[in-house]
């Protein structure tokens, strides 16, 4: 099926490594051009940068802390620059933090990790949507995570930042409509990304893990990106305001498939 990318803007934040490297590898194998944000890791970004440019395609790699308004907007403007605009922003870049409890938590640890994800995905979805909204086309897909409905002892800034970022989406969705421009959320469950390597290699970890999620097994970083193509594209000009979940059913409560 061809999904109409071809040649579409597209920037991934946090594009050089886990699921975020998946999504812009993806975007790059439909032929559109893509540029990846990073903070850290830049070979990561010189080497997508490399194979995209060898096989053909554009692709750019941009260094940026999403949640510095002045460094957002220098991101933006390079890619004003270099492609006189964008169609496709994947909000992927995030952190968890440390795990605390919340009583017991660092005051600006916690402030970290929501000034990333919740503030840093707002600073780029201005950007983006400033300029989707003039040409009337566009979609803003923002990275949630399972964990925006589900409780998750010692993460309480993660948390409330995906759950803030779900309720921000639907409210930019509701503003952008009228423009023709979308915004929606996808929500990973537990994926095999480096950020929980911990846990998928660790032989106790990975058993339990298995029993939160009904299809018993892990996700791979293209179960995601295979997701975000298809609703950056056309093929679903028809889904706003909402959140996908890619999490092989964990946010079906799988501890009660057995009763209450």
């Amino acid at each position: 099926m061809d999904l109409g990318l071809t040649n579409k803007r597209v920037l991934v934040t946090g594009g050089n490594s886990g699921l975020g490297a998946a999504i812009a590898k993806a975007f790059a194998a439909e032929d559109a051009r893509v540029a990846i944000n990073y903070l850290v890791n830049p070979r990561q970004a010189d080497i997508f940068v490399e194979e995209v440019t060898v096989a053909g395609g554009e692709a750019l790699q941009l260094r940026a802390d999403i949640s510095d308004p002045e460094a957002v907007e220098a991101m933006f403007k390079a890619i004003d620059d270099a492609w006189g605009g964008i169609d496709i922003l994947v909000n992927n870049a995030g952190i968890d933090g440390e795990r605390a409890l919340g009583w017991e938590a660092d005051t600006d640890a916690w402030s970290k990790v929501v000034d990333v994800n919740l503030k840093g995905t707002y600073l780029c979805a201005r950007e983006a949507l400033r300029r989707m909204v003039a040409q009337r086309s566009g979609v803003v897909l923002n990275t949630t995570s399972v964990h925006q409905v589900i409780a998750w002892a010692g993460y309480s800034a993660y948390t409330a930042s995906k759950a803030g970022v779900s309720m921000m989406s639907k409210s930019l969705a509701q503003e952008a409509a009228p423009h023709g421009v979308r915004v929606l959320c996808i929500a990973p469950g537990a994926i095999r990304t480096p950020i929980n390597r911990a846990v998928w290699r660790d032989a106790e970890g990975y058993r339990d893990l298995l029993t939160k999620i009904p299809l018993r097994r892990i996700g791979e970083p293209e179960d995601v990106a295979n997701i975000a193509i298809m609703l950056a594209s056309d093929a679903a000009s028809y889904v706003t305001a909402t959140t996908i979940f890619v999490d092989g059913g964990m946010t079906d409560y799988p501890s009660f498939a057995h009763g209450g």
